[in-house]
C-alpha cells in the first residue's frame, strides 16, 4: 500500500523481523517527547520485541518506509476493552502512531493516521478510534484537527510498564 500525501511512502504490515526496529522506533519517539518536555506519556525501554509480537498475534502491526528506511508505525487492534469496555464489531482503533523524526517528511504522521483509516474501512467497519492521553494538549488538538471528535474520556487506564494514566477518546468516521 502507497500513501498518495507523502511521496515514496509505502506502508506494510509488520513481520517478526521488524521487532528489534519496532522497539528503536517506539524507544526514539519517547525520547524525541520528552526532549521536547513531553511528560508522562512514553518512556524509553517501556515497550519490547514481545509487546510487538503480541499485538502481530491478536492485531496487527503496519510500518511505513521511505527510501529504504523506516518511517513510521502504529498498531490496529479490533477491541480495545481497556479504554472503550465491550463494543459491537464497527470500530478500529488505532495505538502507538509513531514517527521517525530523522527519515520521515512532514505530514508523515498524517499520512500513516489516513492509511490505517483506509486499512479499517477495507475491514468493513465504519469507526476508527483512538485515546490520546488527557494532558497532552498538543496531540489531542492533533487528532482533532486530523477529523476526529472528543467523545469521552477513560480514567486509570492500565498502562504496559507502568501505572494507569487518563486517557481522551476520540473517534471518526471512516467507513
Amino acid at each position: 500500500m502507497s500513501s498518495s500525501t507523502v511521496p515514496g511512502l509505502c506502508v506494510r504490515p509488520a513481520a517478526a523481523s521488524d521487532l528489534a526496529a519496532l522497539v528503536r522506533l517506539r524507544d526514539d519517539a519517547a525520547r524525541w517527547m520528552l526532549a521536547r518536555g513531553i511528560t508522562g506519556q512514553w518512556r524509553p525501554g517501556e515497550l519490547d520485541e514481545e509487546h510487538f509480537r503480541r499485538i502481530m498475534a491478536y492485531g496487527e502491526v503496519w510500518l511505513a518506509e521511505t527510501g529504504g528506511r523506516l518511517a513510521g508505525a502504529w498498531e490496529l487492534w479490533w477491541e480495545d476493552e481497556d479504554a472503550w469496555g465491550p463494543q459491537p464489531p464497527v470500530a478500529g482503533y488505532v495505538h502507538r502512531l509513531m514517527v521517525d523524526r530523522g527519515a520521515a517528511a512532514p505530514g508523515t504522521g498524517r499520512a500513516l493516521l489516513t492509511a490505517a483509516e483506509h486499512r479499517v474501512a477495507e475491514a468493513g467497519r465504519t469507526w476508527m478510534r483512538l485515546d490520546c492521553l488527557a494532558g497532552n494538549a498538543q496531540l489531542n488538538a492533533y487528532y482533532v484537527d486530523a477529523g476526529y471528535r472528543v467523545v469521552g474520556r477513560k480514567e486509570g487506564k492500565p498502562q504496559p510498564g507502568g501505572p494507569p494514566k487518563s486517557f481522551t477518546l476520540l473517534e471518526k468516521r471512516v467507513g
